[in-house]
């Protein structure tokens, strides 16, 4: 077992105060007050070992953006000016780069500093160290995104919904801005930002900041202002630039989509309102003035992602009944877990994602009630079973909480360990101390450490002095060490009641048994007729394939959670007649979630699925980001039949 780190903040901080914000952020315009920066955790177990930064040395502390958008290279250039905080005696200061185009670096009074670009490190990419003077407190540099730049994608106008202007979005978690902004891309050194962007006339660009003016077009070129004034972790930073109409969703929320999806998604989106309303009776005020969001083109890799006052969102999630929208609730409860507290390196991503599925489905519990809630946390139980399973078994390094992950990439840390068993060590808290309780804690802790970089150390620390109080019976049966430190899933986690999905479970039996599909299909909902797909054997007859296809038309289904859960049983029976529903959904949308477990069980699977991957991989390709494409790239899909490259 690790050994708790029991941290006392003052004297884990340092470098701290520097320029930045007020705590009511809105569109309306620049604001006048200022706050302080999150000082750096110096702890061991805070430093970010995917950043070659050395913040104690010299920070960044604010970065200002000046970029031009070229849809035809597909490279964003212009300047970074970027504020730093620094000690009297630092010599140099230390930034992450991957793959940029440096073409010079002056101070504040255009006076050339020297720079380095180093050697290039497979998951970190390249120190960029600039020389400081005596008296440099700000840097310019002029550069270009890199070529291929891992956070961006650029689709042509075939690759969209609408299929009549490009587009172009970036995707920075985990440590991707760096191929695009020349910063401290490090999540434990948070900054505050602002960006002016130069794009074609006729295109509309959003990002994760208020636009703080209306945009001035002129002589073909139209200019976007933004500010983001508090602080915030570097991954943060993220742009969308295309086709983008915009509809009202309530006082304070909103959604942006290309004009061919808007209307659809406004209708998904219509409860978005009271889920801020829901989420700050639980969990303290929305500090972030807006919460809009955006439905991105297919393409977009994940379910979501958290941006500060603009959630990205995949179109997968409209299905026309509502029935996902708690992939929104996620997002919306990272602007208190993970936003405002956020994970000061990637060891513990759970602090962002566990406490974000909890409230989550705390959030779903308000506003659709507790069964509908109940259900999706024995979802993520089978998820979790599923996660430990598959990341070595109870005694693999990798199912605990706090990760080691020296030596390999930022992103090895993104499985369902971090959602499922950080919600399931919060929702056992929950059960022992009590609801109202755990409740009152929790919102205290957001408010003790917003805009902070946290730890575990730091949560189980606050826990420790804010929750247990030195009550030793209560410490013993929380068993917290276990659940942060140790391997595997500690025995008193709190599991859901086996009825919540007994008629589910009965049915997928009797099927598996040879019995008829149920009837009872029409009326369950998405997450019962998940959890019946998801129990039935992974091969089964084709005539009980028939039945399925023939009684709910699963290959047609529009509701993509339901056919992703059918079409991955279709894959393991090797059942031709999904094939071309197959193919159709990977060649339509690139969500992660749903292509690279599709594609990698096709390629295990020689003799059947490995020419059909083979032979659809090159028309779906184009469609993916680079953070989908760099994994699937690795399955060797264009030689078939040939086993997988090491």
């Amino acid at each position: 077992m690790m050994k708790l780190v029991r941290v006392s903040l003052l004297a884990a901080l340092t470098l701290g105060a520097c320029r930045v914000s007020d705590n009511t952020n809105n569109s309306e315009g620049p604001k006048t007050a200022e706050a302080t920066v999150a000082p750096i955790l110096t702890t061991p177990d805070a430093q970010d070992l995917h950043s070659y930064a050395r913040p104690r040395e010299a920070r960044v502390t604010h970065v200002a953006l000046d970029l031009s958008l070229d849809f035809e290279t597909k490279r964003l250039g212009g300047t970074a000016t970027l504020d730093i905080d620094r000690k009297a005696d630092a010599k140099e200061i230390v930034l992450d780069d991957n793959g940029l185009e440096i073409q010079s670096v002056v101070d504040a009074s255009k006076q050339p500093l020297p720079y380095k670009v180093g050697a290039n490190d497979q998951y970190r990419g390249s120190p960029l160290t600039i020389a400081l003077k005596p008296d440099t407190k700000r840097i310019v540099i002029t550069y270009k995104s890199a070529p291929d730049a891992s956070a961006l994608l650029w689709l042509s106008p075939e690759q969209t919904a609408g299929k009549k202007a490009p587009f172009m979005f970036s995707q920075g978690e985990s440590i991707n801005n760096r191929s695009w902004i020349p910063t401290q891309d490090s999540p434990a050194i948070r900054q505050s930002w602002e960006a002016a962007i130069h794009v074609p006339a006729g295109t509309t660009v959003v990002m994760s900041a208020p636009r703080i003016e209306q945009p001035i077009t002129q002589g073909g070129e139209s200019v976007f202002n933004f500010r983001m004034d508090h602080s915030v972790a570097p991954y943060m930073i993220a742009i969308a630039a295309g086709d983008l109409a915009f509809k009202s969703l309530g006082n304070r929320t909103g959604v942006w989509a290309e004009p061919a999806t808007i209307n659809a998604a406004a209708n998904e989106l219509v409860d978005t309102e009271k889920m801020v309303a829901a989420a700050e009776k639980l969990y303290g005020p929305y500090r972030w003035g807006r919460y809009d969001v955006i439905v991105l083109p297919p393409s977009f890799p994940f379910g979501g992602m958290e941006n500060p006052n603009m959630t990205f969102l995949t179109p997968t999630f409209i299905a026309g009944d509502k029935s996902l929208v708690s992939l929104v609730a996620h997002e919306l409860a990272h602007s208190w877990s993970g936003n405002l507290a956020t994970n000061a390196t990637w060891n513990d991503f759970w602090l962002n994602e566990g406490m974000t599925t909890y409230a989550e489905r705390r959030i779903v519990e308000e506003l659709y009630g507790k069964k509908v809630a109940d259900e999706q946390v024995a979802l993520g139980v089978d998820a979790l079973d599923k996660a430990v399973a598959s990341n070595g078994g109870p005694g693999g390094g990798d199912t605990r909480l706090h990760l080691d992950l020296k030596g390999r990439s930022a992103d090895d840390g993104t499985s369902d360990i971090a959602y499922e068993k950080g919600a399931a060590f919060l929702r056992t808290i929950e059960a022992n101390v009590g609801r109202e309780r755990f409740d009152a804690w929790l919102k205290g802790w957001f408010d003790r450490h917003a805009f902070q970089p946290v730890t575990s150390a730091i949560f189980l620390a606050d826990l420790r002095q804010n929750l247990i109080k030195g009550d030793k019976a209560l410490e013993q049966k929380l068993m917290l060490d276990d659940w942060v430190y140790k391997p595997g899933v500690p025995s008193n986690l709190v599991r859901p009641a086996a009825a919540v999905f007994a008629e589910q479970d009965k049915a997928s039996t009797a099927l598996a048994g040879g019995g008829t599909a149920p009837q009872a299909w029409a009326n369950w909902t998405t997450d019962e007729r998940l959890r019946f797909l998801n129990r039935l054997p992974r091969k089964l007859p084709k005539p009980r394939l028939d039945a399925l296809q023939a009684a709910y038309d699963l290959n047609g289904t529009q509701n993509l959670e339901v056919r992703f859960a059918w079409l991955d049983l279709a894959v393991g029976s090797r059942y031709d007649p999904a094939v071309p529903s197959l193919e159709q959904f990977l060649t339509s949308q690139g969500r992660g979630k749903f292509v690279r477990p599709l594609f990698k069980a096709l390629a295990k699977d020689v003799q059947w699925g490995r020419p059909i991957a083979a032979r659809i991989y090159p028309k779906a390709r184009p469609l993916y980001h680079p953070l989908v494409g760099r994994d699937l790239d690795k399955l060797g899909l264009q030689t078939v039949g040939k086993p997988t490259p090491k």
